[in-house]
């Protein structure tokens, strides 16, 4: 069964996608960029605060059917400019442990609104779809 995930602690989608889908046991996150939810403004501070922000976002959407970044399997890195790569990396580092997930990078023209970055990421779930503790909006 395909499900739209949303989550209110992420900005809202700005057309006509969903935050998140769930199939069986795959979650597919849209890409998020670094938008604070409570204001819909891009935070200020350069790359390094829109990555920690979008990460932050990401991880919201991922918690509405309990899942982490431990459960990522795949993500999509696209950035404004390669020269970034360095401090992105070095925020991305922080939120993924071993195994990491797989991973693409690339430089864009140009981002929605503008942003800096744009992450979008696929993650896995036990075989019920469940976070398996029962917690979860999706139990």
């Amino acid at each position: 069964m395909k499900k739209a995930i949303e989550s209110k602690n992420s900005p809202r989608a700005i057309g006509p996608y969903s935050q998140a889908i769930k199939i069986n046991n795959l979650i597919f996150c849209s890409g998020q960029v670094g938008k604070d939810p409570k204001t819909n403004a891009f935070v200020e501070g350069g790359v390094d605060k829109q990555t920690k922000q979008v990460l932050e976002n990401l991880k919201a959407v991922l918690a509405e059917v309990g899942a982490d970044f431990s459960n990522v399997v795949k993500t999509n890195v696209y950035l404004k400019n390669i020269v970034d790569f360095p401090k992105m990396n070095e925020i991305y580092a922080s939120y993924f442990q071993k195994p990491y997930p797989t991973r693409a990078t690339v430089e864009v023209a140009r981002l929605p609104q503008d942003a800096l970055i744009e992450i979008d990421c696929i993650a896995f779930i036990d075989e019920k779809g469940c976070c398996g503790e029962g917690s979860c909006n999706c139990c």
